[in-house]
């Protein structure tokens, strides 16, 4: 049965690209690198900094939407919402990269993160054809635009320390059967193709996307993912915009690992505190579902020498699509990014 899982987490190319010029202009407002100097700021400032390196080397962006969340909060008065929403907003979370200015969005990112001593987290979502036309529909017109695409990401990374979650949904997605067959081999070719171009970096890190524990069993997606490149990659990506446990996502991610090679993998916590949601139309219950919780926070430090990291890929807070009353995907929703941090422990 197809079961949609979506990733959802496309911002439109003004707000990327706004995003990473500041970042390039400006530097980053963050501090810098020493574990001593990364502690919380003060509930009553609207200032964001890392977290402990020794706890999470991944780069938290003090201008991200959330940021601006908690500024707009405590200049309203509103402390405890501001609280709340700080939760999301010092944490790091990827950096989902536009279509119209990928080499300088990469570059603004990683020089930013490289400034705080830490690592990028980017997400790479332009493959042709993608999501299928749905609420996250769009992506490069065709192979070479892809290609091209890729090529000013990674100009734009350079030899500055990145990890990059490739291509959400587009190996699931020919899998299940809403990619149409006619366009499997090209995208084949790019996946295998951005792999290489980007491994060919000195300091990134690539994870290949693989679905969720709620879709379906390895045995249907491990050859697609040798076929996408999976072994020249560091590894694969579970439950990305998805809210399956992490104990799930462990189990799905050995039992697939087991099947290319012992791959390492890393699992998205961003939204999963309270497990999937169960009610409801199947088709859509990962659409912007209610009652769930941030997970765990990201870290290299996991329970499982195969799991490379917890990350938080889908920004929290913003929305899978326009389903539940939500914006456009990839737009924040303030009163969900609320619900989410309140449901956390």
């Amino acid at each position: 049965m197809y079961v949609k899982w979506g990733a959802a987490g496309v911002r439109t190319s003004s707000a990327v690209a706004a995003a990473g010029a500041a970042l390039l202009l400006a530097g980053c407002s963050s501090s810098g690198g020493g574990d001593d100097t990364d502690t919380k700021t003060a509930g009553s400032s609207a200032t964001i900094t890392q977290q402990p390196k020794s706890v999470d080397p991944f780069w938290v962006n003090p201008d991200g939407t959330a940021a601006e969340q908690v500024a707009k909060y405590l200049k309203a008065g509103r402390e405890s919402d501001a609280a709340q929403i700080r939760k999301i907003a010092e944490q790091p979370t990827g950096e989902w990269l536009g279509p119209d200015t990928p080499e300088a969005e990469a570059k603004g990112f990683t020089e930013a993160a490289q400034q705080a001593d830490r690592t990028a987290v980017l997400v790479l979502y332009d493959i042709p054809h993608r999501d299928c036309d749905q609420f996250s529909g769009g992506g490069a017109a065709d192979g070479d635009a892809y290609r091209a695409w890729i090529a000013a990401v990674a100009k734009g990374i350079a030899d500055r320390p990145a990890l990059v979650i490739l291509e959400p949904d587009a190996v699931l997605h020919m899998v299940d059967g809403c990619t149409p067959a006619q366009y499997h081999e090209e995208r084949y070719d790019l996946l295998q193709g951005a792999v290489t171009t980007l491994k060919s970096l000195k300091n990134t890190r690539v994870y290949l996307d693989a679905g969720n524990a709620g879709w379906g069993h390895p045995d249907q997606i491990y050859q697609s993912l040798q076929r996408a490149g999976v072994e020249k990659a560091d590894g694969f990506a579970v439950n990305v915009s998805n809210f399956y446990s992490t104990q799930d996502s462990i189990a799905y991610g050995k039992d697939l690992s087991a099947k290319i090679g012992g791959k390492h993998f890393v699992i998205d916590t961003s939204r999963n505190g309270n497990g999937p949601y169960t009610k409801g139309d199947v088709a859509q219950r990962w659409c912007n579902p209610p009652g769930r919780a941030l997970g765990e926070s990201p870290t290299a430090d996991t329970a499982d020498p195969l799991v490379d990291a917890y990350l938080w890929v889908k920004r929290p807070g913003e929305s899978d699509g326009t389903c539940k009353g939500g914006p456009t995907a990839g737009q924040w929703w303030t009163d969900y990014a609320l619900k989410l941090a309140e449901a956390s422990k």
